[in-house]
């Protein structure tokens, strides 16, 4: 099936909606990015690296957003560093002065960096949960003041991991920073049910994105890490995106607190495929 034949036959779920997606210039988050522009959101593309990669993402989101009939939509790249405090404040205040509203937050922006914990690189581990995890916190506390103070809901779909559930030995804060993310998913979502907005999680598996270029390029490694998978197979970008269209649609309504493990089977224990314990 061609790209453009699918993306005719998308759902059109998330019409009207204004959507803040963090880490948005590359994998995921531009997958995300685009799935929510196919299905008819407003997409706001946040970036911290090369602003020439944002905007490469910003002409894919805009050109599905056009195939799709939403020529009209208010896409743009906002920059800000998720991991301080200043740079998510403005942020916010910028596309709340550019929109009417926000209607959902995707708190994906993240990144992981090997250092073995005996020799813990310890400004590394700081970064990296002020990214992955404060960043997070922050961001979320900005949609959900927003959220509160105009009524009527709001949505959150956080960026999670297999590695919530999994131990990542030698990626010690990353692991920390998607474990936690699990409490803040749940947390956020018992304490704000009852004004009506939802606060969910998608825990990807292991993805073909730049993020995993070391193992998706070299086709020994990709062989080895796919033979853990029980589906046989790395996922992509955009059945990841399609998990976070449907946890910010109505579809998924009376859906909270959850995590939704896409991630063709790591989180079954694989390795007991074969009944070797008794």
């Amino acid at each position: 099936m061609q790209q453009s034949d699918h993306a005719t036959q998308l759902p059109s779920r998330l019409a009207g909606r204004y959507a803040l997606v963090t880490g948005a210039s590359q994998g995921i988050g531009r997958a995300v990015a685009i799935r929510f522009a196919q299905e008819g959101a407003h997409v706001a593309i946040n970036f911290v690296g090369p602003k020439a990669t944002a905007e490469e993402t910003l002409a894919r989101v805009r050109a599905a957003s056009t195939e799709r009939g939403h020529g009209d939509h208010d896409h743009f790249v906002v920059h800000a560093d998720i991991g301080r405090e200043a740079d998510i404040a403005k942020m916010f205040e910028m596309v709340l002065a550019r929109w009417p509203r926000l209607d959902c937050l995707v708190n994906n922006a993240a990144f992981q960096k090997e250092s073995p914990s005996q020799a813990l690189d310890v400004e590394a581990y700081r970064r990296m949960l002020d990214v992955n995890l404060t960043g997070a916190v922050l961001c979320a506390k900005q949609a959900l003041a927003h959220f509160v103070a105009r009524g009527g809901g709001g949505n959150i779909v956080n960026c999670s991991s297999v590695h919530q559930i999994i131990p990542k030995p030698g990626y010690l804060a990353y692991s920390i920073s998607k474990g936690a993310m699990a409490t803040l998913t749940r947390t956020l979502a018992l304490e704000f049910a009852s004004r009506g907005i939802r606060v969910n999680a998608v825990g990807p598996g292991a993805i073909d994105t730049p993020m995993n270029a070391a193992w998706t390029r070299d086709p020994q490694k990709r062989a080895a890490v796919e033979a853990h998978i029980p589906l046989g197979r790395a996922g992509t970008a955009d059945e990841i995106a399609a998990v976070f269209a449907f946890l910010a649609s109505d579809d998924a309504s009376y859906i909270t607190g959850q995590t939704i493990f896409a991630c063709g089977g790591l989180t079954l224990f694989g390795e007991f495929r074969d009944n070797w314990a008794s």
